[in-house]
């Protein structure tokens, strides 16, 4: 049977012992690290990136037919319609949107124990598992998001940005997405401080992700009080407002609340997890040492 130990746990004051620039030049390094380590993968990329092209083809496929049926459905022409399936095919694994990447890893790092040397590290515990994520983020965007956006395009006819600055402003949101997405994840992991295990919490966000982020169909197409609900959720932040972005329905003077949207939201969820990331940390129950 194990053991439970309790662990008085004080996050290092980052501040004294690293200067900003020592500090960033870690998370930098981290990042390329995670990047590198991802990049090893080879053989699990190419498969999923051929999962993720097989499942648009799928999708875009029924989407033609619905359209086809229903001309013009929620403001999208056939050719957005299906470009929002292969954009939102290359979100997926680069914001993670049914979770992964780091969690992975913090929740094998529960289970061993290992947590408690990780608060003890001369680095932020919120800015360390971030700097790892863009990292792992930086790589899937490279593959397993611009080889199903090409594939998409290649095969169906697809409706690509009319200004160049779309691209840009594109990939700010896709790098806001990124933030709120590993600020509703972050939040996920850090219960596993009181729970010792967040699978559960991570199978239940997994569905309302999936859901309420648009992946399996557009927001614009939810009922009523459904639709208005999913719209204010950070769950938008991550597929819809980058594919409104990329199909320029945000554009001109509905730009800046689009960014501003997931800046308030990235803003939010990642203080609250500092937030709970101190209150975690004032004790720190570590099984099995």
């Amino acid at each position: 049977m194990q053991s439970a130990s309790v662990v008085e746990a004080r996050p290092p004051d980052t501040e004294t012992d690293t200067g900003a620039g020592t500090a960033l030049g870690l998370y930098a390094a981290v990042a390329r690290g995670a990047f590198r380590r991802y990049s090893t993968y080879r053989a699990a990329t190419l498969a999923g990136t051929f999962t993720n092209t097989v499942f648009g083809i799928i999708l875009a496929s029924s989407f033609l037919a619905l359209w086809q049926a229903r001309p013009n459905l929620g403001g999208y022409d056939q050719s957005q319609a299906v470009t929002y399936i292969w954009v939102s095919q290359a979100l997926l694994v680069t914001v993670s949107v049914w979770g992964g990447g780091f969690q992975d890893e913090v929740q094998d790092r529960f289970r061993s124990g290992d947590i408690a040397v990780d608060l003890y590290r001369p680095v932020d515990f919120q800015g360390w598992w971030l700097a790892t994520d863009l990292g792992r983020a930086g790589f899937q965007a490279l593959v397993r998001g611009t080889v199903p956006l090409l594939v998409g395009a290649l095969v169906f006819r697809t409706r690509m940005p009319e200004h160049p600055l779309t691209w840009v402003f594109f990939l700010v949101s896709v790098l806001l997405a990124l933030l709120v997405s590993f600020g509703v994840r972050f939040l996920v992991s850090i219960t596993g401080f009181w729970l010792h295990d967040s699978e559960g919490v991570r199978a239940v966000m997994l569905v309302v992700s999936m859901f309420f982020s648009g992946m399996l169909l557009p927001i614009v197409l939810f009922p009523g009080w459904l639709g208005d609900l999913a719209r204010v959720m950070p769950w938008a932040a991550l597929v819809k407002v980058p594919t409104d972005v990329f199909l320029e329905r945000a554009s001109g003077g509905g730009l800046l609340p689009a960014l501003g949207f997931q800046l308030g939201w990235a803003a939010a969820l990642l203080a609250a997890g500092r937030g709970a990331q101190w209150l975690a940390t004032r004790r720190v129950v570590v099984q099995g040492g």
